[in-house]
């Protein structure tokens, strides 16, 4: 099959679909690989599965971190063998508010907010989704606060180490054919609107 020139929306969808399959994999393998590796804290993962998310985010739109994120968070857990347990509950926690954070400061700062920005925010998000659902689901105990503080600051060095990543690989990917053409479509829409 070959693309052709004369339905730009079609090819647009079709190249939607397979950045954000790989994004999705690619979120699915780091997130494995991060799981079978020592944490460097007890509890504590520093989320590079979550790069892909911010990826989606800054290249297409809320509705593909929220694909990323949400298919990431439950085929990991079917093949980590942690779907409908206590760990899948805490990470579909976090990743539901640090995506909803996520999104949510993408579209009110739209681009007065970069990638490191949205990252930083996204990993608190991640730590209070996953505190809360502690808290009302696993441990009924007031000492589990005491755990917040530390665990925020390590969530936000974390964040900006993959908004530091997300940057890097969104300057790369915009160089893409594929990133350069839907630079340039937009660039075209604006300034037609701009007449």
């Amino acid at each position: 099959m070959t693309s052709s020139a004369v339905d730009p929306i079609r090819l647009a969808r079709e190249r939607r679909r397979i950045f954000l399959a790989l994004f999705t994999a690619l979120a699915i393998a780091l997130h494995t690989i991060e799981f079978l590796l020592p944490s460097p804290t007890p509890w504590f993962r520093l989320g590079l599965a979550n790069i892909f998310a911010v990826l989606a985010l800054f290249l297409y739109d809320g509705r593909a971190a929220w694909s990323v994120n949400l298919i990431r968070i439950v085929v990991s857990s079917l093949f980590l063998g942690t779907f409908i347990s206590p760990r899948f509950f805490l990470a579909l926690s976090g990743g539901v508010l640090a995506t909803a954070v996520m999104t949510a400061a993408r579209g009110i700062a739209g681009e007065r907010i970069g990638p490191v920005g949205v990252s930083v925010l996204g990993g608190v998000g991640h730590a209070l989704g996953q505190f809360g659902c502690a808290w009302l689901v696993l441990v009924r105990h007031d000492g589990l606060w005491y755990l917040l503080p530390p665990f925020l600051l390590m969530a936000i060095i974390a964040g900006m180490i993959n908004g530091f990543v997300a940057d890097y690989l969104l300057t790369t990917l915009r160089q893409h054919p594929a990133f350069r053409a839907k630079n340039s479509e937009s660039a075209v829409a604006n300034n037609e609107n701009a007449l």
